[in-house]
Formats: structure tokens, C-alpha cells, sequence
């Protein structure tokens, strides 16, 4: 057999109709295909790059992270220790366990911290209790059709976030001390004889507490079911008018479910910090009458770290505290996810 017989001039089949009958090759299973200039698309150095720029723009708050919320806790070799201030870490004795068997082994101690856990819990159940305000708040506010009128009420509803405890205190003082406006208002009225005690007193003291920060946090919460609102899809609501669904309708079976979701991830966050009250409201709020109810377990360790100058006896408790405050996290987490399958880690 002839070596040239399987060639064009061989064969006599133009080199066009051989050339036309070669399989081109097809993007993505052989050769990859390339853009105009040369580069492969949907290569990896633009993933690469994309990525890497991703990183740079969270890398500082990273690094805000590690700063303000890991690295302080090395400061927690102080509770193995009998820490003098004077003397550092390392001319203080090693204590060992010392702190935390104080803690469970002294009856005054244990009673303290019991009122103290019974206040905190308190507070935080009442936080829960009222968690659904700022969605209903949102809600309603999402109704006010006169746009001057719903960005006034927001903007008021919202400033008292911005205001500090200190001058929280100041305004309540103002009010409703033995001396202030609604007491001297009652008295010139004739409606007392005797000034009443709003604020020195250990009656309704949770209460209290919860109403001042309803009025606090009532409008800054309810900005992110708002922005929730925002992405619920138009043509829900479009489909339940042409079903003859009123406003009120579209806000209980609309509105409302699509807002769980956000609402679930915020009440998981705040099951975790459930014995994170805060203390600048309540120290404020302190006083010789109201303290026995009003000290949570912040504003406890406080007093017995600076008032009480035990700093490793107060890290102790901070540091269960915080173990705690992981466990409830995690628990209210799978909680969630066995629920409503929604979850944050």
C-alpha cells in the first residue's frame, strides 16, 4: 500500500473540505477558550484577585477583632493568681484555683451572686419578653404613607440611641426626683402631700428598668426590620391585593413571616449574651436604696474588681461569665436551626 494514500493529493479532497471535517475544539472540555486579549475566561487570576481584594477590605476589622476581643483575654491568668496591681503578674503568688473555689465555698457569696444571677436573668427574660416590639414598631412605622411624617417619628424614635446613660440619668433625675418637675407639678396641683419615689426606691425596679430602655433602644432596633422590609418581594403583596387582602392582612401574613427569619437571628444572638447586660445603665441608676435588685452580674463583677479591689476574684467571674455566655450560644443556635432551620454558625 502507497504511503501517500491517505493525504489530500492522495485522496484528491480539497485541503478546505479535510480542514472543514476537524472537530473544532469545544470551551470548557478542551482547549479553554480566551478572550480578545489573550486571557482565559473565567480563569482563576481574577477569582484569585477578587478574593485577595475581599480579604484586604476585611482584614482591618480583623484586626479590630483581634485586638479589642482576643487579646484581652491573656489578662485571664490573673484569676490564678493573688494579683497586686503594684507588684504585676509576675510578683503576684500563684493561686491556683483558689478564686473560683471561693466563689462556691462561702454561704455570703453564694447568696450575693444568687440575687445578682436572679436580676440578670431577670432583666434579660424581660428583653426577650419585649423582643417583638421594634418588628410591630417597624410594621406600623412601614405604614405611614405621609413620608415627612414617617421620617420625623423614625428620627425621634432613633436619636435617644445616641444619648449616653449619664445623660439619661440626668433627664430622669430632672423629672422624677423628690425635687423634680413631675413631683413639684403633683404638689402644686394638690394631688400630694409628699413627694413620691420614683427613683429611690426598690419597688418595681426591672420595670423600670425595661421601660427606660424600650425608650432607649425602641427606634434604633427596629432599623433592621426595616431595611428588612426593604427586600420583601413587591409581587407578594400585589397578589394578596388582587385577592382582596387589606393593609393590616398584608402586614399579619406578609410582612410579619417574612420577617422571622431576622428576628430569629437576633433573638440567637441575644440568648447568647443573655448574661451581658451592660453596666453603664445600671450603675447610673444605683443607689443605696435600689441596689440589692439592680445589680446584674456586669455591674457585680465592677463593684467587686474597682470597689472592692479583688481584680482576680472579678476576672474569675468574667471569665465564667463568658464560658456561659458560649455555651448559650451554641445551645440557642441549634435550637434555631431545629425550629425554623435558620442558624448563624
Amino acid at each position: 500500500m502507497s504511503l501517500t494514500q491517505g493525504t489530500p493529493a492522495a485522496t484528491g479532497a480539497p485541503a478546505a473540505t479535510q480542514a472543514a471535517a476537524t472537530p473544532l475544539p469545544v470551551a470548557g472540555r478542551g482547549t479553554p477558550s480566551r478572550r480578545p486579549g489573550g486571557r482565559r475566561r473565567g480563569g482563576r487570576p481574577s477569582s484569585a484577585r477578587s478574593s485577595k481584594t475581599m480579604f484586604l477590605l476585611v482584614a482591618p476589622f480583623l484586626v479590630l477583632v483581634f485586638l479589642f476581643s482576643y487579646l484581652p483575654l491573656a489578662g485571664w491568668a490573673t484569676a490564678f493568681y493573688d494579683y497586686k496591681p503594684a507588684l504585676g503578674l509576675a510578683g503576684s503568688e500563684f493561686v491556683g484555683l483558689q478564686w473560683f473555689e471561693m466563689l462556691v465555698s462561702s454561704p455570703v457569696q453564694l447568696q450575693q451572686i444568687g440575687q445578682v444571677l436572679t436580676n440578670t436573668l431577670a432583666m434579660s427574660f424581660l428583653g426577650f419578653a419585649t423582643s417583638l416590639l421594634p418588628v410591630f414598631f417597624a410594621m406600623l412605622l412601614n405604614e405611614i404613607r405621609a413620608p415627612w411624617f414617617r421620617n420625623a417619628v423614625q428620627t425621634l424614635t432613633t436619636l435617644p440611641n445616641f444619648i449616653s446613660w449619664v445623660l439619661v440619668y440626668l433627664i430622669a433625675f430632672s423629672l422624677f426626683s423628690s425635687t423634680g418637675l413631675v413631683n413639684s407639678v403633683l404638689g402644686d396641683w394638690g394631688l400630694i402631700t409628699a413627694p413620691l419615689k420614683f427613683l429611690d426606691t426598690d419597688q418595681h425596679v426591672w420595670l423600670t428598668m425595661l421601660l427606660w430602655s424600650l425608650w432607649k433602644g425602641l427606634g434604633w432596633g427596629a432599623i433592621m426590620y426595616l431595611a428588612a422590609i426593604t427586600s420583601i418581594d413587591p409581587a407578594l403583596y400585589e397578589s394578596a391585593r388582587i385577592d382582596g387582602a387589606n393593609r393590616f392582612q398584608l402586614m399579619r401574613y406578609i410582612t410579619f413571616p417574612q420577617l422571622m427569619p431576622t428576628y430569629v437571628v437576633l433573638l440567637v444572638l441575644s440568648i447568647a449574651n443573655m448574661l451581658n447586660n451592660g453596666m453603664e445603665q445600671y450603675y447610673v441608676f444605683q443607689n443605696a436604696f435600689n441596689k440589692e435588685y439592680i445589680q446584674v452580674l456586669d455591674l457585680y463583677v465592677y463593684n467587686i474588681g474597682i470597689t472592692g479591689n479583688s481584680l482576680s476574684m472579678a476576672t474569675a467571674l468574667g471569665m465564667l461569665k463568658s464560658l456561659i455566655s458560649v455555651l448559650l450560644l451554641v445551645a440557642a443556635n441549634a435550637v434555631a436551626k431545629r425550629a425554623r432551620g435558620t442558624s448563624i454558625i
